[in-house]
């Protein structure tokens, strides 16, 4: 197995990043293909109700990253961990689902902390997201990035690019863990 399709995720509520590429066994190159955010299309208006809204976003997580995961060889989530407020635990409970989901349908996939995240990276376990998003941009200048035009610029969209950034730190951290090498091992032997 010298090539094998790879993809990261960074699960959230509003803006699930994600990125698929694929990964050289024997160079250890990646490359970077497919990146996005997945952004459910969330009814509005006052009579809707918010767990109506909720129920509709992780039904669009749901099929979205289930149809990108698909024809991925290897899946890493930077899974969502605590939060600090009422709507936080919301969209914490809805992502968890979500992946729960995915792993109940016959998608499995390895776990990374947001620390291993961002220590892959190089950068420190408090790396800001501009931080991240400089990393990203640089190390895969010919991704397809959000980008919008000022003066004269072309400026990467901070507010999608964060979420892509940390899906492909999410992969650079897979590609290190343990289990990963060792499967890679057993089948390139």
């Amino acid at each position: 197995m010298a090539n094998i399709t790879v993809a990261g995720f960074d699960p959230s509520l509003r803006n699930w990043g994600y990125c698929i590429g694929n990964y050289c066994t024997e160079s250890k190159a990646l490359t970077i293909g497919d990146i996005g955010v997945i952004c459910p299309n969330v009814p509005t208006g006052k009579q809707i109700r918010q767990n109506s809204k909720d129920l509709v976003s992780a039904q669009a997580l749901y099929e979205k990253a289930f149809t990108l995961a698909m024809g991925v060889q290897a899946l890493f989530v930077e899974v969502p961990h605590g939060s600090q407020s009422s709507r936080a635990t919301v969209s914490y409970a809805v992502c968890v689902g979500v992946l729960g989901s995915m792993r109940a349908s016959g998608r499995p996939f390895y776990e990374l902390t947001a620390n291993e995240v961002k220590l892959a990276t190089g950068l420190p376990k408090t790396a800001s997201k501009q931080a991240m998003i400089d990393w990203a941009t640089s190390k895969y200048p010919n991704a397809a990035w959000p980008t919008y035009n000022k003066n004269g610029k072309t400026l990467v969209t901070a507010a999608k690019a964060e979420h892509i950034a940390d899906s492909i730190a999410t992969i650079h951290a897979g590609l290190q863990l343990q289990e990963f090498q060792s499967l890679i091992a057993m089948t390139t032997h």
